[in-house]
């Protein structure tokens, strides 16, 4: 299988590859998240994880919200006790992770673009 085809199936593993989500806008860069990520941020904003879709601009300021309300729900966590990250587990936070998505959202609300995904 290409690289193409596999980039075309967006969420799906083949054999040992992690599959990747590129969301793009004509008013930003392309955005690239996992698949385990890219399905928690299509699932806090309401859409199925699947191979390709769209966001809307009209559905852009209520998927900003969730995102945002997502983050500010999430439990803080607990002071750096100095072990290593794979010690505590995942370091990365929420806040971290949709960060980038929020900042894509926001520039294709103000372009009037919307976000796609996949073939």
């Amino acid at each position: 299988m290409t690289i193409a085809a596999k980039a075309i199936l967006g969420r799906f593993h083949l054999g040992n590859t992690i599959m990747m989500y590129k969301f793009k806008s004509q008013a930003t860069g392309d955005l690239i998240m996992t698949q385990p990520v890219g399905d928690r941020v299509l699932g806090l904003i309401g859409k199925d994880p699947a191979p390709q879709g769209i966001i809307e601009v009209d559905q852009m300021p209520a998927a900003i919200g969730a995102l945002e309300a997502a983050v500010a729900a999430e439990s803080p966590r607990p002071a750096d006790d100095g072990g290593d990250a794979s010690a505590r587990g995942d370091a990365v936070s929420l806040r971290q992770r949709v960060w980038p998505m929020v900042e894509m959202m926001k520039r294709a609300h103000a372009g009037k673009q919307p976000i796609v995904w996949g073939a």
